[in-house]
C-alpha cells in the first residue's frame, strides 16, 4: 500500500483525486453503486503504483504516503486495507 486516504475525506469524497490517477486505483467512483453509501474514497493497495498525483490533488489534503500517515489518523492505514480484503 503507497498511499492512504484518511478523515478528512469523510463527508467529502471529493473525486478530483479519482481524476488525476493514471491507473484508477481509487474507489468508488461517482459512477459505481457503492459511491452513495461509502463513507470515503479508498486506494486500491495492490493497483496503486506510488505516483503520488492524487496527493496535491485532494482539496481537503486526506492523502498520504504510507509511511507519513499522521498517528492521529493511523486506523484509516487499516481500514484501507479491509475494504480491499471484502
Amino acid at each position: 500500500m503507497a498511499y492512504v486516504i484518511c478523515e478528512p475525506c469523510i463527508g467529502t469524497k471529493d473525486t478530483a483525486c479519482v481524476d488525476v490517477c493514471p491507473v484508477d486505483c481509487i474507489h468508488p467512483r461517482k459512477n459505481e453503486a457503492e459511491y452513495e453509501t461509502a463513507e470515503l474514497l479508498y486506494i486500491h493497495p495492490d493497483e496503486c503504483i506510488d505516483c503520488g498525483a492524487c496527493v496535491p490533488a485532494c482539496p481537503v489534503e486526506a492523502i498520504f504516503p504510507l509511511d507519513e500517515v499522521p498517528e492521529k489518523w493511523a486506523k484509516f492505514i487499516q481500514v484501507n486495507a479491509e475494504h480491499y480484503q471484502k
